[in-house]
């Protein structure tokens, strides 16, 4: 069966109504037969049948043996980490979400929980870096925001020689691309708020589990601590998932063409995007994926926060705004808006400049976004003094 035919016929036909839309269960208690007997629903923050659908769904699509679906990607990543205990350690990509990192370095350290960050673009980092006390591997492949590729088969066999569990953070690929756990992943999350649910119009979370054992322990977590999803925000990432194929391929082409006209522009200095052959990581990441995704990333000669500041503010077409994944373009100042929380020296290490610009790349004609940010960017010489 073809992706695209496994995605659609993943959903199921509703067995009371016939009803081939899922229907959105809106409801907070079951009405029980008798105390305890029920129909498998009891409570909504522990089952919901709507949820349930997206939740079978998303571990269908990736392979897993179960999903569960939280109120926003952070509350996936949150549960996560909950399966760990004071005194355990974490090995994560250096290049992190600035979300992940805050959530890390300013909740889970005062608990005893140490984050050590590493260039996971090389697998020998990883294992260099392991202790008695690592626990878990967390990497984002590709990462957010300069779209490193992380080789996931290399870095499963040292997670597995080790006794380590690894989570992938699977946001920018999407199993429409990219299967973590036919990798090796233990775990897998997303961000569904973005190419998942697809439209830039709710907040949510998935975590995937390859085995019984972590499926018991993240229900667990999941119904202890509610962070759990609303049957209509799961209904529309149920229907967005329903086009993904359609618009991952899409985004994908229209980003490799942004990318490679940005390879053109005399004051850009860096164009990250893995579908490049120039990106360091292209062969691992035409290894492992089968479409390159719709961020493209890139900085300027002069580093300069004004000068990145007047490009994304002048854009028509690409949105300011943070996220990704929508079907309408967005562009950002990484440094500025997802990643101020990461201090300036960590953020430079890893690549992310006060001049990176990142663009979630949509569905718009590929010509239009084009010229749009051609203008942005030559209107630039007419404002600053800009010598490359």
């Amino acid at each position: 069966m073809k992706e695209t035919t496994k995605i659609l016929h993943s959903i199921p036909v509703d067995e009371l109504t016939g009803a081939i839309s899922t229907p959105i269960y809106q409801t907070s208690t079951y009405v029980q037969e008798a105390p305890g007997v029920n129909k498998g629903y009891d409570y909504a923050r522990s089952n919901n049948p709507t949820r349930k659908v997206l939740e079978d769904l998303i571990a269908t699509l990736e392979n897993g043996q179960n999903g569960y679906a939280f109120a926003s990607g952070l509350a996936a990543i949150d549960a996560v980490i909950k399966l760990l205990k004071s005194g355990d350690e974490i090995i994560a990509v250096d290049d992190i979400y600035g979300g992940a990192y805050r959530l890390f370095t300013h909740i889970y350290q005062k608990f005893g929980i140490n984050v050590t960050y590493v260039d996971a673009t090389v697998a020998a980092n990883v294992a260099d870096a392991i202790t008695a006390n690592t626990k878990l591997i967390w990497i984002e492949s590709p990462t957010n925001p300069t779209l490193k590729i992380s080789d996931i088969r290399e870095i499963s066999k040292i997670a597995k020689a080790n006794n380590i569990l690894l989570c992938v953070d699977n946001t920018f690929a999407t199993p429409a691309a990219q299967k973590p756990i036919d990798f090796g992943a233990d775990i897998v999350v997303h961000s569904a708020t973005k190419y998942l649910a697809g439209h830039s119009d709710l907040i949510a979370g998935l975590v995937v589990t390859r085995s019984i054992e972590l499926s018991e322990k993240i229900k667990f977590i999941q119904n202890a601590s509610g962070a759990i999803l609303a049957p209509f925000d799961s209904w529309l990432v149920i229907r967005g998932i329903e086009t993904l194929p359609l618009r991952f391929k899409l985004h994908s082409e229209n980003a490799q063409k942004v990318a490679e006209y940005l390879l053109t522009v005399d004051i850009v200095k860096n164009v990250y995007y893995p579908g490049l052959s120039s990106h360091p990581n292209h062969l691992i990441a035409k290894k492992q994926q089968t479409h390159f995704g719709g961020i493209v990333t890139f900085d300027l000669k002069i580093d300069d926060k004004d000068f990145a500041r007047h490009i994304v503010s002048n854009t028509k077409y690409f949105k300011l705004a943070e996220s990704l994944g929508g079907v309408k373009s967005l562009i950002c100042q990484p440094c500025e808006m997802t990643h101020k929380s990461i201090p300036s020296e960590i953020r430079y290490e890893t690549g992310v400049t006060d001049s990176l610009i990142r663009l979630s790349v949509g569905l718009e004609d590929v010509d239009d976004l084009i010229s749009d940010l051609n203008t942005a960017i030559h209107s630039l010489s007419k404002s600053f003094s800009f010598t490359s």
